[in-house]
């Protein structure tokens, strides 16, 4: 299964690959700092705090509940 941060990782990669956007454009729509965004995708940061998420979300146009609906953030896909 995944570490939680990694699905968060990976569901903003999929996100952001539907939209055709980088994480600059994200940066620049969201507001949140780039080093932020890459600290994420990179899995930098063991969680994330939902605030950011939220701005994230804002930023790619979907709500926080589209973010994780996703097979990503299934229990079973998981690590307990």
């Amino acid at each position: 299964g995944m570490q939680l941060n990694e699905a968060v990782s990976a569901r903003l990669k999929e996100l952001l690959r539907e939209r055709n956007m980088t994480p600059y454009q994200l940066f620049i729509k969201s507001g949140v700092p780039k080093s932020s965004i890459g600290n994420i995708i990179n899995c930098a940061y063991d969680s994330v705090k939902l605030r950011v998420i939220h701005e994230i979300c804002q930023g790619l146009g979907i709500s926080i509940s589209d973010f994780f609906a996703s097979p990503y953030f299934e229990e079973t896909n998981l690590e307990p």
